[in-house]
């Protein structure tokens, strides 16, 4: 568990000792990572009987966190001058405000404190906090905090830092030969004897996709263009695809699972009309290709394989500027 070098757990331990409540939130449209490093974070505040209000955007259209949609608040505890200088705000698996989608409320000048894993992210002068690009999910770092900090994780934590650690490794699919990955299977081996079920977790990611989820797969598919002679595949959702079946959510997971495994095919973009002005993005790649370049030209970010983005356009003219984009990383 030497990961993390022990001056981070006592910046953190300090931190937490210098506030009277928190505010935890982590990235828009939440993850399982997301969701699982949240609730992580809040009970190690819950060992420490610190008071705390989890936040999130949301939309939690991902099958897999829709059941803890009702622990995560849109709208922040109102407080007053004086109540605002004793909170710290905790964020994970992200660390720019402006990644933490619309919230009500205000985050100008609340102690910050950020855990995270991307390789896009940055602790500013503002923030205190820990990142680690290297490690293959931010639960995996939450963990490392509780044991550090408090000891044996109880199991119900177990099972969500375990779901976290799954739905961002892929469960285990993404884990390239490293010492960081045999550090997080060894953290796993912990997890699983503190009480974490592998079957029932990959159930709960995999299993009960809404079937309007199967018929949007398909159209997605239908709409795939290959670039440079079949090593880019390209597709989008449009307003109408999503009115017609993805008002229930997406499988993207799939998508990106299925495009990568093609013959030939090293990189996948998948662009979403998210409404008549706005796009979100997602791009995955195989081992070579680092898709955080891209991301970072259009405001996003992530990680060398794994990346995403949120801007204005329409998809027909934004399209181009991205392929235009990886064809300077592809060459």
């Amino acid at each position: 568990m030497d990961i993390i070098d022990k001056k981070y757990f006592d910046s953190f331990k300090s931190f937490v000792d210098k506030h009277e409540f928190f505010f935890i939130a982590g990235h828009k449209e939440p993850d399982g990572d997301c969701v699982a490093s949240c609730l992580g974070i809040a009970a190690i505040l819950d060992n420490y009987k610190k008071p705390y209000q989890l936040l999130s955007a949301g939309p939690f259209k991902r099958n897999e966190v829709n059941a803890f949609e009702s622990k995560f608040s849109q709208k922040m505890k109102f407080q007053d001058i004086n109540e605002r200088k004793a909170t710290g705000l905790i964020i994970t698996d992200c660390s720019e405000i402006m990644r933490l989608g619309e919230i009500d409320g205000d985050f100008k000048d609340l102690d910050t404190f950020i855990i995270d894993h991307h390789k896009t992210s940055e602790i500013t002068d503002c923030s205190k906090g820990y990142i680690n690009s290297a490690s293959p999910a931010c639960a995996y770092l939450v963990q490392l905090f509780y044991e550090n900090l408090i000891g044996e994780v109880p199991e119900d934590i177990a099972k969500i830092l375990f779901f976290g650690i799954c739905t961002d490794t892929g469960f285990f699919r993404f884990l390239p030969p490293s010492n960081e990955a045999s550090d997080l299977m060894n953290a796993c081996s912990r997890l699983i004897k503190y009480g974490a079920d592998p079957k029932t977790t990959y159930n709960q990611i995999n299993n009960g996709k809404p079937f309007t989820t199967r018929k949007l797969l398909g159209i997605l598919l239908s709409k795939t263009e290959l670039y440079f002679n079949g090593r880019l595949a390209v597709t989008y959702e449009s307003l109408e695809d999503t009115r017609k079946y993805g008002l229930e959510g997406r499988d993207t997971d799939s998508l990106y699972q299925l495009l990568l495994s093609s013959k030939g095919v090293e990189a996948a973009v998948f662009l979403r009309q998210d409404t008549p002005s706005t796009c979100t993005g997602g791009f995955r790649s195989q081992d070579k290709i680092d898709v955080s370049i891209v991301a970072a030209k259009f405001g996003g970010g992530g990680h060398k394989n794994a990346s995403g983005m949120s801007c204005n356009g329409q998809i027909e003219k934004l399209l181009p500027s991205v392929i235009k984009e990886f064809a300077k990383i592809m060459n």
